[in-house]
């Protein structure tokens, strides 16, 4: 029998969320059977490539890398689960997933490492607890880390984004150029891909499923990268269909515009919970 490929964290009331142990993949969350995330219809899981949509898991690299992969190796290789889901007194489930260094993480990035990924289902809140660990008695790393996430949307056009105002941001669609956020909500109507430096902890997007809104709340990811592909680049990508870009906003909280540089012996956390209001 093949080993399992998914997890499934089940509320009850419909309300479910399925990780993919490659990359530890976010494929769905369902809250009272409405699915929040967007994956593409040509994504691939064939457990060589990052699965298209959902929330992938990138780490130690964002971006283009030297030594590896884009946005580094986390969302291509298959994690552990260190605790399959376990109801908690409050009716929650939870479920823990963890990675190490390999000989294949090694090739790339000579570091040892250890990452914990702790996910608890609530009724219509999502919430991620990530702790990295760095166990070696004298070598200090740098890493940069982000969850990728795809929002579904019925019309991207048609969404729009608090908790950018005033911020400083690299526009990756002009060479890197820096500017600075003037509006107070941002709203997407052509190729975005944006990352905004020292956001505060709150986003909320406005008209994803059914006219809803969802709230992001982050701790220890200072950074917030806005991006769509729109059709000038939809059509670059094998594995996301031409049309899609419509019903898809990625709103994701990273820390990567500057590393976390992380001593021997301690520890870096952040965390992140989505919730439809």
């Amino acid at each position: 029998m093949a080993a399992t490929s998914v997890v499934v964290l089940d509320r009850g009331n419909n309300t479910t969320c399925t990780i993919n142990l490659h990359g530890a993949t976010v494929v769905s969350w369902r809250v009272n059977n409405q699915e929040q995330l967007f994956v593409s219809k040509q994504a691939q899981f064939d457990g060589k490539k990052a699965i298209r949509g959902g929330i992938p898991f990138v780490f130690p690299q964002f971006g283009p890398w030297p030594y590896g992969p884009q946005h580094g190796f986390a969302r291509i290789v298959r994690w552990n689960i260190e605790k399959a889901p376990e109801r908690l007194p409050s009716g929650d489930v939870e479920a823990i997933f963890s990675l190490m260094d390999s000989d294949f993480t090694r090739s790339m990035w000579s570091y040892d490492f250890r990452l914990t990924y702790r996910l608890i289902l609530r009724e219509k809140e999502l919430h991620f607890n990530i702790a990295i660990y760095n166990p070696s008695k004298d070598l200090t790393f740098s890493f940069n880390m982000l969850l990728h996430t795809y929002f579904k949307v019925p019309d991207v056009r048609r969404c729009q984004i608090t908790g950018l105002h005033g911020c400083t941001f690299v526009d990756k669609t002009r060479d890197g150029a820096i500017y600075h956020e003037a509006r107070d909500v941002v709203t997407i109507g052509e190729w975005t891909d944006r990352i905004y430096q020292n956001t505060p902890h709150e986003h909320i997007i406005t008209n994803v499923v059914s006219g809803r809104k969802m709230r992001i709340q982050k701790y220890n990811f200072p950074d917030t990268v806005v991006w769509n592909p729109w059709m000038d680049h939809a059509k670059d990508m094998s594995d996301f269909g031409d049309d899609e870009y419509p019903n898809m906003v990625c709103v994701e909280a990273g820390h990567v515009s500057s590393p976390v540089i992380l001593l021997p012996g301690t520890a870096f956390e952040a965390s992140q919970i989505l919730q439809v209001m």
